[in-house]
């Protein structure tokens, strides 16, 4: 699918999608981080569970929403990685912490 150009002394760190450490640089956004990350997809429908990746990739479809360091919902295009950055694809209904 999407492949990351890097330069040998190109900065890197770590974020974790549902757990696995993946490779990220600065400037990266975690939607671009989603589409080069097999399964390649941001997150689940709630009802179907149709899988859905980043799409507009400037905060208008929704498509890339994911739970990120806990939270629900990130559009993800709209977000710069950030070391140790946990991120989870949704699947099936979210439920919202109280």
């Amino acid at each position: 699918m999407f492949k990351q150009l890097t330069d040998p002394g190109d900065p890197t760190f770590h974020v974790y999608i549902d757990g696995e450490a993946i490779l990220a640089r600065p400037g990266d956004t975690i939607a671009a981080i989603l589409l080069r990350t097999p399964p390649y997809v941001a997150r689940h429908t709630p009802v179907k569970e149709t899988p859905r990746a980043p799409f507009c990739l400037m905060g208008v479809c929704f498509d890339c929403l994911a739970t990120v360091d806990g939270i629900t919902s990130v559009q993800t295009c709209m977000v710069e990685a950030r070391p140790d950055m946990r991120i989870e694809r949704p699947r099936g209904k979210v439920r919202v912490q109280p």
